[in-house]
């Protein structure tokens, strides 16, 4: 078994705010990045759909966000997941029956803390050229909402095995001047190909070390995984 761990979601790097996350109950708002590429006509999704769901957590979705496109994805209630560029073809390397774990950078909503946790789980069905996917499932993935290029891929996941955690499961704390997947879940899990479990965006996704192990570490932790996005 193989896996790849994607970091996904607004934040400071892009839409300049971190969706809530109630670090008591693990409860948290699923909030996807900014769409700036074209896109098909009639096919955009908009922000304004999560404000009701981030009102849950008694607090307001930033005005800046307001009417504004938002690229979905992965897109848990249709189980894709599209990806471009070294990363497309790095997930494209993977085959059926590995894994796609996820996470995003939360914010408390009471302490306003960062919370660095995995949302959801890919057990992979099937990947295929963006390009390749018929009109009538345009609308399943933001690679194919969009115009996509010529790199662009998009996985889709076993629906009995994958989905949006409906409790968030923290791995993230702050060491050496940057987050880092805390050091007795990097043991948990067999470690990552990233030095000391570092947590940021890159060109290249760190992979897990030991796919098969980490996947027994979660089956272990009995979370729920739900086929929506919110």
């Amino acid at each position: 078994m193989q896996g790849l761990l994607v970091r996904v979601g607004i934040d400071s790097t892009d839409g300049c705010w971190n969706a809530p996350v109630n670090l008591n109950t693990g409860k948290f708002a699923y909030v996807t990045i900014t769409e700036e590429k074209p896109l098909r006509a009639g096919f955009e999704r908009l922000y304004d759909e999560v404000e009701a769901v981030i009102l849950k957590f008694k607090i307001d979705m930033p005005r800046h966000l307001k009417g504004v496109r938002t690229h979905l994805d992965p897109d848990f209630l249709n189980l894709t997941y599209g990806d471009q560029g070294r990363r497309a073809k790095q997930i494209g390397q993977l085959g059926s029956g590995n894994l796609l774990v996820f996470f995003a950078s939360l914010r408390d909503f009471k302490t306003a803390n960062l919370v660095y946790a995995l949302i959801g789980l890919y057990v992979i069905d099937k990947i295929a050229s963006a390009n390749s996917v018929p009109p009538d499932r345009w609308s399943e993935n933001a690679h194919t909402r969009r115009l996509p290029g010529t790199t662009d891929i998009v996985v889709r996941a076993r629906r009995e095995l994958s989905g949006r955690l409906d409790r968030c499961i923290p791995i993230g704390e702050y060491r050496d001047r940057a987050y880092r997947v805390k050091r007795e879940l990097l043991e948990a899990w067999g470690d990552l190909t990233v030095k000391d479990g570092y947590l940021q965006r890159s060109a290249r996704l760190p992979a897990f070390r030991d796919a098969a192990t980490f996947y027994q570490w979660f089956l272990k932790n009995e979370a729920s995984l739900l086929q929506r996005n919110n």
